[in-house]
């Protein structure tokens, strides 16, 4: 046993829930670059009563790698597991955009002057208070958070997008 670690303590949970920092959950979906690979996936996503909150595509010649937040991660993961598209999970910071006249600028600046890379950024199907809200990946989750926090930006969380309703409103 290495110092500082206990056998018999719990382990923390893999997932967002249970953890004491906001993130959403995000599933990479790697497609051939083929007519009809996206909708197949979606029509899946959008029959189990799963309501697509993000979308991002990255894609080249050979392939697509489809970047999605549902409502239901734990629902999405079952029946991404039964399907045939070869898939990854990673955490995104879910912001509520700032009642400012530049909110993507706001939100930039904050990461950068604490010297994060922002890797991308894609807007979220979801609103509070008449806000938007985007999905961010940058290269240190804990320090974006952090940073994002003492400047009182609000998160959107996985409970956010459970209890949420108003997906076309």
């Amino acid at each position: 046993m290495s110092a500082g670690y206990d056998d018999d303590a719990p382990v923390e949970p893999l997932t967002s829930r249970g953890r004491d920092w906001p993130c959403l959950r995000q599933f990479g979906l790697f497609m051939e670059n083929k007519v009809g690979a996206l909708q197949n996936v979606l029509r899946c996503v959008e029959r189990a009563d799963l309501q697509i909150i993000g979308l991002s595509i990255v894609d080249s010649s050979d392939c697509s790698i489809a970047r999605l937040v549902t409502n239901n991660y734990e629902r999405t993961r079952e029946l991404l597991e039964f399907s045939r598209v070869t898939t990854f999970e990673t955490d995104v910071i879910g912001v509520l955009l700032p009642d400012t006249d530049q909110p993507h600028t706001s939100v930039c600046s904050s990461l950068m002057s604490a010297e994060l890379n922002v890797q991308y950024v894609y807007p979220l199907m979801y609103r509070r208070h008449g806000r938007g809200s985007i999905a961010v990946y940058v290269d240190n989750l804990d320090e974006a958070l952090r940073v994002l926090k003492e400047q009182n930006y609000d998160f959107v969380t996985e409970d956010d997008l459970l209890e949420y309703d108003n997906f076309f409103g």
